[in-house]
């Protein structure tokens, strides 16, 4: 049962019309709207403290921190990273036992909280070294939460969604995740923008953390208006089954973690596949902000302001909002891995020049070198949340991939500020985000490889889904039709093999 996602073995059963999990498409819409709300929240916070990154600096340290204030900030925002796989142990197999549901609003609460309790922690000059420590132990905790907000949240919609249009509803999540670094990114240039910097040092940088409560509010209502996913309930349903009426039964025999490390091909691919997109992400969301400073201290004649260049990136970031639900669509009619393929060659091919025309003292060129590595980073963000759920079965679904997800970001991807910074620094070569980024793009293209492709297929150890009844018949009929060509296939291979004999 467990080991590797189906790729090319046939089905156990066929399907009837009966089968198929039919979710209407206003459940489907408001299932998106309470797990995107906390990819709001979260990537709120991560838009707020990128472009406030100095400002903390500022806030939080001595004003004698020299070059190791910069490192330090971003060790801060690295740091929440350490402890998201305990997030994600804790709350991925927690998901497992009780819920998605109940865990994201777990989750949100949290989230909310200690990205609020940011903006009321007093400063470095009225309570000393206090501050950076409160500081610390507020991104600790936002860091735990979120270990097991995202990969939760990626289940809970995959759960949810249609298998035709899991591609399309999947990447919605990352319209929330995009427009919450938008909002946060643009309340802080505006910020900024209109207050002094004495302003923004006393109270105004304080302002963009006390929105996340009431954010939290509206995320905590959404979440109790709906109902468990119909996989997990389905999972539930089956404990109560006589084994001898249900294969399923026997998924929910022995240790947990033995059947989570039995997923370790899965867990590979999905490490790799979120380390190329996750390295993309942090670049251009959290280094990106603070590389306009190195670029101006660095270079000769660079004179676009780090204000300028912000704005630009809101941009860029704005063009990619609405770009990811076309390439989700895309992907439900040409199929995930060709998406991915396309994200993996351009990481590799055009991150060099990329930061060449972020490099150059024209406000096109920053624009088209920004925009190019959002273009490459969509092709990840748009299909992952339906693409990673599919690796694993239902019964561990939440947990293996809570662990995954969380492994790799805390290592690759939320310290790609703080490995850039020391690169930088140490080497004086402006150009190491380019070379990060082509590592990256050779990495999802080694996981790419060992990829099954999932689109239009039931979700490993689940039912198929549809939108309506008519589509289920269909739909149930595709299937069938697809086990065949599977048994065909094997018959033919099988008959070869004799022969050779």
């Amino acid at each position: 049962m467990f080991g590797t996602p189906p790729k090319t073995q046939i089905p156990a059963r066929r399907w009837k019309a009966d089968d198929v999990t039919v979710t209407e498409p206003a459940t489907v819409k408001r299932a998106i709207n309470a797990a995107a709300i906390g990819n709001v929240t979260e990537w709120y916070d991560f838009g707020v403290y990128g472009y406030l990154a100095l400002t903390i600096e500022g806030v939080f340290l001595p004003e004698d921190s020299g070059p190791a204030g910069k490192i330090i900030v971003a060790g801060l925002f690295a740091v929440s990273f350490l402890v998201r796989p305990i997030g994600g142990l804790v709350f991925g197999p927690l998901s497992d036992r009780i819920g998605r549901n109940r865990v994201l609003a777990i989750t949100m609460i949290m989230m909310a909280t200690s990205t609020f309790l940011i903006g009321v922690i007093p400063s470095y000059a009225a309570i000393g070294m206090l501050a950076p420590f409160l500081l610390l132990a507020c991104r600790l905790l936002q860091g735990f939460s979120t270990g097991g907000e995202y990969s939760n949240a990626m289940t809970f919609i995959s759960e949810y969604a249609p298998d035709r249009k899991r591609g399309y509803f999947g990447s919605l999540l990352e319209v929330g995740t995009f427009g919450g670094y938008i909002l946060g990114a643009s309340v802080a240039v505006i910020l900024e923008a209109v207050l002094s910097d004495g302003q923004m040092q006393s109270w105004g940088w304080r302002l963009p953390f006390f929105v996340a409560l009431p954010l939290g509010f509206v995320g905590i209502y959404l979440r109790t208006k709906l109902k468990d996913t119909p996989a997990f309930e389905q999972q539930e349903a089956a404990k109560n089954i006589p084994e001898s009426q249900s294969h399923a039964a026997r998924d929910f025999e022995g240790n947990e973690a033995k059947k989570i490390l039995s997923l370790w091909p899965s867990i590979l691919v999905c490490c790799g596949l979120v380390i190329a997109w996750n390295v993309t992400n942090y670049m251009l969301t959290s280094f990106m902000p603070s590389y306009f400073d190195e670029v101006g201290s660095r270079q000769g004649g660079y004179e676009i302001s780090s204000l300028t260049a912000n704005v630009l990136e809101i941009a860029v970031m704005a063009v990619c909002l609405v770009l990811i639900p076309v390439f989700g669509k895309l992907s439900d009619r040409v199929g995930r891995r060709p998406v991915v393929l396309a994200g993996c060659l351009s990481l590799i091919l055009l991150s060099v020049p990329s930061i060449l025309l972020i490099r150059v003292d024209n406000l096109a060129c920053v624009f088209i070198g920004l925009l190019i590595m959002g273009l490459s980073l969509i092709c990840f963000s748009s299909i992952m949340p339906s693409t990673l759920p599919s690796l694993f079965p239902t019964v561990v679904r939440a947990g293996a991939l809570a662990i995954a997800f969380n492994v790799s970001i805390s290592l690759f991807g939320g310290t790609t500020s703080t490995v850039m910074e020391a690169l930088i620094a140490a080497t004086g070569n402006l150009m190491w985000p380019g070379f990060y980024l082509m590592l990256a793009g050779v990495i999802g293209l080694v996981a790419l490889r060992f990829l099954p492709e999932s689109n239009g297929r039931p979700m490993w150890g689940s039912n198929p889904a549809a939108e309506t009844e008519q589509e289920a018949a269909v739909h149930a009929e595709e299937l069938n039709r697809q086990i065949d060509d599977l048994e065909h296939e094997a018959n033919t291979v099988s008959r070869a093999t004799i022969g050779s004999r």
